[in-house]
């Protein structure tokens, strides 16, 4: 598969470009009348010599020979065995399946998303949003809530009650302690409406705005966001602090604990803090105490955060302190309590670093309606959006109760668009308004509205007819905007057309190459036996490189792979468990044998000894039955008898059982076991080498079989070679990855021939030499 992943990757990236034409041309007439002089002609379809020089530019502009007629020469014979393909899965109909035509919808809409927005608005909210992160604010806030679609008389009402509330602030009244009483935020008779700091990106946009904008120790005007309407007192502004990474060790306690359980909590965690204070190991007291199990397990540490991101408690304590190693006195949350530790600071990034993150934020941040409104304004003006009055005056009034109730079932008569003497019809039908000329009608309108009514208790029918109105049209522009995007937009034609040809390609280049040089096995193997010549081994060697960060370690290793019984402990049970009085393997003692079983059918060299156990007063007969029955158990799960030692019965233990030691001389598991402390103290790699796989190797080869020390880059090396094994061919079987991969390449080539017998390839030198500009 390796030829497939590296062609998908460049090739395809590189000529997938050139995809202009949606449909094979009925002739080279139609197609030379519609696109212009062809580049050259396939048979008789012409490659669009526009085309081809957008492709060429776009993938070559950069290269040191651009515009030199090699470049020139050489991309168009690439091109064309591209367009030779597309042709193919066209002419086999590959463009015309469901599948296919799902996938490229699914394309087209995510290309669409960048064309569908103002980008100099994005641009603009993008920049905001980072220079507001370099300040916070400290603000507080009084809400009267309004739901977004509530109607005018709710919304009013709601206003009048906020600026009735600001009125009294501004006249000398408690802000607090209006908040207490009379926002309809929850958390404000907790809080007094306190917000605490926080940056942009973490408030709505309107309720973000109005508090970068107003002054401090001042109250902002009434802001309306999707929750109601806020007045916002700005308490205060500071430089932003950036993020910081801390650990923490906490004391699980509920905020409604009784108060005997809340001093237990305080005094365990006041007992940590003062052995952290007197040099006790973090981690380790950490792994022991700390009851946050999600944290314990990594020294407590916790994803960076910036201002507003933490329970306030925490993040106040956090932000206080200085020096990477500082630790905090014990904090108290909704949580528990805490002993926090400062990892680092990260002050905040440049704007480049954060552009993109910021971009993907902003797109589905609230601040987008901006950027919508922006976008929806321009196609109406673009798209000459044209509303015919008397139609829209003519529908509204069939609006009644039942849309608000959500059961709205109205459909126009045959004839009765004709009705509104001022209103424009079609056919017979109404029409509500134009796009580009295009109508749109009434009856698709109402279609909607039965669609996509809801309930609005409270709500005037004209009101709930106006909302669903604004979404149709809204609805409506962008549909035709994006419909029209290939005509206005040459890249984003160029880009559909580049994906739409990719997946035809794909299809194709795994039917043709990719899935037949895997599966046309004799193929595969005829190929290979008429170019043995490609696959043959150099001079090789058998042996063993290790490397060791100390002398010691180096030894330990080659001793214990000498010896070849290296005692594993890692996931191995030390024992099997019997019922008292019997040698019977039971459930329990069968699960702990299969794991032993998997262990050794893991590593082949890995070899076990059991020793039966009882205990005091069973007869000692059972020791020696329990080993047989454990090694009898591992036998029929085919580990061999080889691999299995039996020890004699020793004296009575304390269980009763079988005793489980296994030793390997596995390179793998005798550095997994060296490695337990630090993964790279020591590495072992055991292997034929051939010329390029180890510079060590390759400066010993010349001695010939033996065993060589060699300190290199500040590590400890032993170079092993047992044996030198001639040069010679490989089997299939040892270059199966480069044959396969030759062999969809010899495919590839034999099809491209076979497609250019079948289409002629002509060239145009004239188009050619408008590119040559080198």
């Amino acid at each position: 598969m390796h030829k497939r992943i590296l062609y998908a990757g460049t090739a395809v990236v590189t000529l997938l470009a050139g995809c202009q034409a949606s449909k094979p041309a009925t002739s080279a007439a139609t197609a030379s009348a519609a696109a212009g002089p062809a580049v050259e002609t396939l048979g008789n379809y012409p490659v669009p010599a526009n085309e081809f020089a957008y492709v060429y530019r776009k993938n070559n502009s950069s290269a040191p020979d651009y515009g030199t007629r090699q470049s020139v020469t050489d991309y168009l014979d690439l091109y064309t065995n591209f367009r030779l393909k597309v042709l193919e899965a066209e002419q086999r109909g590959l463009d015309t399946t469901q599948a296919f035509k799902r996938e490229l919808d699914g394309y087209r809409q995510q290309l669409s998303q960048p064309y569908l927005t103002e980008k100099s608005v994005t641009d603009k909210l993008v920049r905001e949003a980072y220079d507001r992160m370099s300040q916070e604010v400290n603000a507080s806030h009084i809400l009267i809530r309004v739901t977004p679609d509530a109607t005018p008389q709710d919304t009013l009402a709601a206003f009048q009650k906020i600026q009735g509330i600001r009125q009294q602030v501004v006249g000398g009244a408690d802000f607090a302690q209006l908040a207490r009483t009379l926002s309809e935020d929850p958390s404000a008779k907790e809080n007094d409406g306190k917000l605490g700091y926080f940056t942009a990106m973490q408030m709505v946009y309107p309720f973000e705005s109005a508090a970068y904008t107003t002054p401090v120790g001042q109250v902002s005007a009434p802001i309306r966001t999707r929750f109601g309407y806020h007045i916002i007192k700005v308490n205060d502004r500071r430089a932003a602090q950036g993020e910081i990474k801390v650990a923490h060790l906490m004391i699980r306690m509920n905020a409604n604990a009784p108060k005997a359980d809340s001093l237990t909590a305080k005094k365990k965690a006041d007992e940590l803090y003062n052995r952290l204070k007197k040099g006790e190991n973090w981690d380790k007291l950490v792994a022991q105490f700390s009851e946050d199990a999600g944290s314990a397990a990594n020294g407590g540490e916790l994803p960076p955060f910036g201002t507003g991101r933490m329970i306030p408690s925490f993040e106040e304590v956090a932000f206080k302190l200085q020096k990477p190693g500082d630790i905090s006195a014990p904090v108290q949350t909704p949580y528990g309590w805490h002993v926090i530790k400062l990892i680092e600071r990260q002050p905040l990034a440049q704007f480049a670093d954060m552009e993109p993150s910021l971009k993907s934020k902003v797109a589905k941040d609230s601040r987008s309606e901006l950027n919508k409104a922006a976008f929806l304004k321009r196609v109406r003006q673009e798209n000459q959006f044209m509303e015919i009055p008397a139609a829209k005056l003519y529908i509204f009034g069939k609006a009644d109760t039942s849309l608000v109730a959500g059961r709205f079932k109205y459909q126009m008569a045959a004839g009765e668009g004709m009705k509104p003497a001022q209103a424009k019809t079609s056919g017979g039908k109404l029409i509500l308004f134009t796009i580009k000329n295009k109508p749109y009608y009434a009856a698709d309108f109402l279609a909607f509205v039965q669609q996509n009514q809801r309930p609005r208790a409270g709500a005037e029918p004209s009101f709930a007819m106006q909302q669903l109105y604004d979404q149709y049209v809204e609805q409506s522009l962008t549909e035709f905007e994006k419909n029209n995007l290939e005509t206005k937009y040459e890249d984003y034609r160029m880009l559909v057309k580049e994906y739409r040809d990719g997946i035809l390609l794909f299809q194709l280049m795994d039917e043709k190459v990719w899935s037949k040089a895997i599966e046309d096995t004799v193929g595969l193997k005829k190929y290979f036996a008429a170019n043995q010549d490609k696959y043959q081994w150099e001079q090789r060697v058998q042996g063993t490189v290790v490397s060791a960060a100390t002398p010691a370690l180096l030894a330990r290793a080659q001793k214990e792979l000498k010896a070849a019984r290296f005692p594993v402990t890692q996931n191995v049970p030390k024992a099997v468990l019997y019922s008292t009085g019997t040698a019977t393997v039971g459930k329990g003692a069968g699960n702990t044998l299969g794991e032993v079983a998997n262990r050794m059918l893991q590593d082949t060299l890995a070899r076990v000894t059991l020793t039966g156990r009882v205990k005091k007063g069973e007869k000692a007969s059972l020791a020696r039955a329990r080993a047989e029955s454990a090694a009898s158990y591992l036998l029929a799960r085919g580990i061999p008898a080889s691999r299995i030692s039996k020890a004699a019965p020793t004296a009575a233990s304390s269980t009763a059982g079988v005793q489980v030691a296994m030793v390997t001389g596995n390179p793998t598991a005798i550095e997994a076991e060296l490695n337990q402390k630090n993964p790279l103290s020591v590495q072992i790699t055991q292997r034929v080498f051939q010329k390029g796989d180890n510079k060590l190797v390759d400066e010993l080869i010349v001695k010939g079989p033996g065993t060589y020390t060699v300190p290199k880059d500040g590590r400890y090396n032993a170079v092993t070679i047992d044996k030198m094994l001639p040069a010679g061919p490989k089997t299939l079987a040892e270059a199966r990855g480069q044959a396969t991969s030759d062999y969809q390449t010899y495919l590839e080539k034999e099809w491209i021939t076979e497609m250019r017998t079948t289409r002629p390839v002509k060239v145009n030198e004239a188009e050619v030499n408008k590119l040559v500009t080198k």
